[in-house]
């Protein structure tokens, strides 16, 4: 299985701050959102299938605008694991331009004791 994800987004109205480009706002959302999506389709294939992430630690780097009616591609892939900490990287493109980079670190916790779980060193080459 790859381990990297990616999704196109077109930049619409609500993305759009006061000065005509996409609202900082958005891409921690976006940074957010894309993370869910990619353990969504990965989650069944690891035995922490019923835990959840939570976000510790997120790096954002602007580099570059994108605009109204724009076509971004999201790009994330998991870096290998810190002890109990999963970092993340998410990679913004429009036009093959990096517009935005994302280190974000997350931990892996059971939602119903609310206990964080240490990730196996090996987890995700387990996945590849």
């Amino acid at each position: 299985m790859e381990l990297v994800y990616q999704k196109q987004i077109q930049v619409t109205e609500e993305h759009i701050d006061q000065n005509n480009h996409v609202n900082n706002v958005q891409y921690v959302h976006w940074v957010e959102e894309i993370a869910a999506e990619h353990w969504d389709l990965l989650k069944q294939k690891t035995e922490y299938v019923n835990d959840a992430w939570m976000l510790l630690d997120h790096h954002i780097q602007y580099k570059k605008q994108a605009y109204l009616n724009d076509i971004i591609t999201i790009k994330t892939y998991p870096k290998p694991p810190e002890g109990a900490k999963q970092p993340r990287k998410v990679e913004f493109y429009c036009n093959d331009q990096r517009l935005v980079d994302s280190n974000t670190l997350w931990v892996l916790f059971d939602p119903q004791t609310k206990k964080i779980k240490r990730l196996e060193g090996d987890w995700l080459e387990k996945l590849i």
